[in-house]
């Protein structure tokens, strides 16, 4: 389940561009004026008597199609309707690209979906929102304390302005089922073998790296072959050198930060020096993603930098030799930061006519009782993290980990978010990095200019 999370999000960093042109050629709103906003109904007015609301069909479209993704929304469906009889669940399964396809065509028609999964991207939940298509939440996330439910570092995921150009911030459009967040998988046995112990700090990780390389072990797996994993690399190492604030600033395509800094130089700058230092494998960036992190389930390196979604199947051949850490700090008692985020998130159609129903149908599946039916169906719980009860061990490590973060306010969000073409601007910048076939200073210049560019003319 939890690598399938990323296998949506993977397709949808290496369609960036296919989605942007598909935005620009056919997104509600894209040639015409936005249309007005659906009206904000006062918390007051909002009915959370599901079962006082009559008899309701809803239907619902999401891409929970996978093990246990599929698994635990049967579940709760099933709950939800044994609860509430009166409302009968229609729900429409696609895979995530069928669902990106799909889902844009059906907001424009007269009679779209009452809930539907809406990628939290530029190209996708802004451009909905810009057409008024999406309803905003925030009353019923203050009727049902939705607030109280969910950090803030969680709900920007699904914030916009109403207009759809600032995105981390403004209204809410969608409240998510799952988390993730990018660390450090560890090899415990080579650690034990080479006299150390997982990393509590940052000079203890680098100190870590150079005496794998010195006993002969491959320090890191990397696979950069698909451009986008180097990414999740820049944005661990970037987390070390530069502010939160200014991170969260960049990746949500915000005025008011800049790439060219001298933080930002020096974290490309250690990147550069780990490849001359020799502490990925070697043809790193001829190697495919899968490839990278099933060479290190065979225990081919030490550490890998990855996500959460990766835990299944790593667990599944390491067993408990595999261990995960979030990106140390400074110091072992650093307020943590780590590149993380959201699967995706649940919405509500402007044109439902019951939005009620649909608010109360969120609500229950992102409720305290459903973290736990994604917990013992094999998903990462993006609520409630910490207070899940599973085997000691990785997931337990994974579930510690991501508890931390958004408990802390510690998620950044993906660099890829910036712009509508960052993905492939940062991803093709870095795979030169690497290749050394650009300067640090090159290749944040390359970030600048489109970064630059998007902001100025998003206002």
């Amino acid at each position: 389940m939890i690598a399938s999370i990323r296998a949506g999000r993977t397709r949808a960093v290496l369609s960036a561009g296919l989605v942007a042109l598909a935005a620009a050629a056919c997104a509600p709103g894209s040639s015409a004026p936005p249309a007005a906003p659906p009206a904000r109904p006062e918390a007051s007015a909002v009915r959370t008597d599901a079962a006082a609301l009559g008899d309701v069909t809803l239907t619902i479209w999401d891409q929970e199609v996978r093990g246990g993704q599929a698994a635990q929304m049967k579940q709760l469906n099933a709950a939800f309707e044994a609860k509430y009889p009166n409302i009968k669940l229609n729900r429409v399964s696609r895979s995530f690209d069928d669902l990106n396809t799909t889902l844009r065509l059906a907001l424009s028609g007269n009679e779209p979906p009452d809930v539907v999964e809406a990628n939290n991207g530029r190209s996708s939940m802004g451009a909905f929102v810009k057409a008024g298509q999406l309803r905003p939440l925030d009353a019923y996330a203050e009727a049902y304390g939705w607030k109280k439910r969910y950090p803030e570092s969680v709900l920007r995921y699904s914030r916009y302005s109403p207009d759809g150009k600032l995105f981390g911030e403004g209204d809410l459009y969608g409240l998510p089922q799952v988390g993730e967040v990018v660390g450090i998988f560890y090899n415990a046995a080579k650690l034990s073998k080479l006299g150390l112990g997982p990393p509590k700090t940052w000079d203890e990780f680098q100190a870590a790296l150079a005496k794998a390389k010195e006993a002969g072990e491959v320090p890191a797996q990397l696979g950069n072959l698909d451009k986008w994993p180097a990414v999740h690399l820049f944005g661990t190492v970037q987390g070390r050198a530069v502010p939160a604030d200014q991170i969260s600033t960049l990746a949500f395509g915000r005025k008011g930060a800049s790439w060219t800094t001298p933080e930002n130089t020096r974290a490309a700058g250690q990147l550069v020096d780990w490849v001359n230092k020799g502490y990925f494998n070697k043809g790193f960036n001829g190697q495919g993603y899968d490839a990278a992190w099933q060479a290190f389930g065979k225990g081919e390196g030490v550490f890998l930098i990855a996500g959460t979604w990766l835990l299944a199947d790593l667990e599944k051949s390491l067993g408990k030799d595999l261990g995960f850490v979030l990106p140390p700090g400074p110091t072992a008692d650093a307020a943590p930061v780590a590149t993380g985020g959201t699967g995706l998130p649940f919405a509500i159609t402007a044109k439902s006519p019951h939005p009620d129903a649909a608010a109360a149908y969120i609500d229950f599946i992102t409720n305290a009782d459903a973290m736990k039916v994604l917990t013992a169906t094999g998903n990462l719980p993006v609520a409630d993290t910490d207070r899940q009860t599973v085997n000691a061990g990785p997931q337990q490590d994974v579930f510690t980990a991501f508890g931390t973060a958004t408990k802390n306010d510690g998620l950044v969000p993906y660099l890829d978010y910036a712009t509508p073409t960052f993905a492939d601007t940062l991803g093709a910048a870095l795979q030169d990095l690497l290749a050394e076939k650009s300067t640090p200073e090159e290749f944040l210049a390359t970030l600048e200019k489109d970064y630059k560019t998007f902001a100025d003319s998003n206002g």
